[in-house]
């Protein structure tokens, strides 16, 4: 975890002009977010949009048994909340933080009033929302045709995406739950990988070992998800601390308004 927080370690804040950045960074909240924190609930008005930096959260559905399964995750590249710009403000599905860190939230009326000047933040929200739209179709095709074994590489590769380490501190059972899988179906496709040389597993603890061997396992739709992305947003990048930058306001609970 980084011993300061700045909105460029997010990649769409950090692509906005300096000037854009700057007027908005007085709006902006730094928040911390604590691992399994509901960010919305189906059918909740959604207050604000939120732009992590080093915590990632997913976006899924559960089902009225009670089993759920992850349509998108979302981190330092992108934006939770875009019902609120996409003519909408609930959504039938939830965000749940699935990696604890730190993001910066934006009040809802002050998200609107930015996107509806239509200059480049307008621009870079509709083209990340079109790349999160070819995330949840990509991971609707690869649960459905793609082994398990497939279908973790690609969440793993993913999720390493959005981390600044090779180590993921995640459960088999939320693995499981995120891909819509039996925990068994997790436990196996997990012991191959680790007999193949490719991850180290202990309880609670995911580290990549070899990436590029990882990649050679996954299906195409790892490729496909971070080809739209960069398609997208070719100039989206973290541009680090800056000096003389407008101070953060600072929120005590991400669920307050």
């Amino acid at each position: 975890m980084p011993l300061s927080h700045s909105p460029y370690q997010n990649q769409l804040l950090a692509a906005l002009p300096l000037a854009e950045l700057e007027s908005l960074a007085a709006q902006l909240e730094h928040v911390p977010l604590a691992l399994g924190e509901v960010l919305y609930e189906p059918g909740g008005q959604l207050q604000h949009a939120y732009f992590p930096t080093t915590a990632i959260v997913s976006l899924h559905y559960v089902m009225a048994s009670g089993a759920s399964a992850e349509s998108a995750g979302v981190g330092n590249e992108g934006v939770v909340g875009i019902a609120l710009f996409m003519g909408g403000n609930t959504t039938p599905s939830s965000a749940v933080v699935q990696t604890a860190g730190h993001a910066y939230r934006l009040e809802r009326s002050a998200l609107l009033q930015e996107f509806n000047r239509a200059g480049t933040m307008q621009r870079l929200l509709l083209r990340y929302t079109q790349a999160l739209i070819t995330q949840m179709m990509q991971a609707a095709a690869c649960n459905r045709h793609h082994s398990i074994e497939q279908q973790l590489c690609r969440w793993l590769l993913l999720t390493l995406d959005r981390l600044p380490s090779n180590e993921l501190v995640m459960t088999q059972e939320l693995v499981a739950s995120m891909l819509g899988v039996r925990r068994e179906g997790i436990t196996e496709a997990a012991g191959k990988l680790q007999r193949a040389g490719l991850i180290s597993y202990r309880r609670g603890h995911i580290e990549v070992l070899d990436r590029t061997g990882l990649e050679r396992h996954a299906c195409e739709c790892y490729a496909v998800v971070k080809q739209e992305l960069s398609r997208l947003l070719p100039h989206v990048r973290d541009r680090g601390e800056i000096s003389a930058k407008p101070p953060m306001k600072r929120a005590t609970s991400a669920n307050s308004s």
